[in-house]
């Protein structure tokens, strides 16, 4: 099972902050992931998915989409962060 967390824009434009996944043969990376939530969310889920510069996290580490998945893993979708 997979955990899949959703923060801040990314979560209100759901309106989802936590779902959980099955981890099948399929989802090998987080790219397979995203694309898996976003065929079943329908375009909104698409759009705010593959906004540019959304941040994926692997198990609380900033990772590139074709990081390979593990049953158990935690996944989290941000918006990227700024600061001063």
């Amino acid at each position: 099972m997979l955990t899949v967390r959703f923060f801040s824009l990314i979560r209100e434009a759901l309106d989802c902050e936590e779902l959980e996944v099955a981890h099948h043969a399929e989802l090998q990376t987080l790219e397979d992931l995203k694309g898996s939530l976003a065929s079943k969310g329908g375009e909104l889920w698409r759009e705010t998915l593959y906004q540019p510069n959304v941040v994926h996290a692997l198990n609380q580490r900033v990772v590139n989409t074709d990081h390979v998945l593990a049953d158990g893993d935690e996944v989290a979708f941000f918006p990227p962060m700024t600061g001063g």
